[in-house]
């Protein structure tokens, strides 16, 4: 027969067990979770630094662009519009009658530079790590 003594032997070695099992785990799960939020503080302090350079390339290149656009209207310098003078331009005419470029060279001129910039800010851009 099986006497109490001995069930309430085997009764507190499982819980003694679980016990040291439920213990075990729990320190792996604090360990575990130290881990992850010092590499997610590590993380942010990278994504941090990437925004703030990332911010000074983008102002570089907006600067850059400006600057690139004062250029080219001061290189197209004396723009019309087309009906503006008192002689009518030349129809489908880029260059005016006193030999000025028209919005059309301008325009043109202002596209290309602003593709060109973003081509130039998304290499930037790829740099930054």
């Amino acid at each position: 027969m099986i006497s109490y003594v001995r069930i309430g032997i085997l009764v507190g070695l499982f819980m003694a067990g679980l016990l040291l099992g439920w213990s075990y785990e729990y320190r792996n799960l604090v360990a575990y979770k130290a881990k992850v939020e010092a590499v997610a503080k590590t993380q942010q302090a990278k994504n941090e630094s990437v925004q703030k350079q990332q911010a000074l390339v983008s102002k570089a290149s907006k600067e850059n662009y400006e600057a690139k656009l004062s250029a080219i209207k001061s290189y197209y310098g004396g723009v019309r519009q087309p009906s503006s003078g008192s002689m009518s331009p030349i129809p489908n005419s880029t260059i005016s009658i006193n030999g000025e470029a028209t919005n059309l060279q301008l325009a043109c001129a202002y596209t290309t530079q602003q593709l060109v910039s973003l081509q130039d800010w998304i290499k930037e851009s790829a740099t930054v790590k």
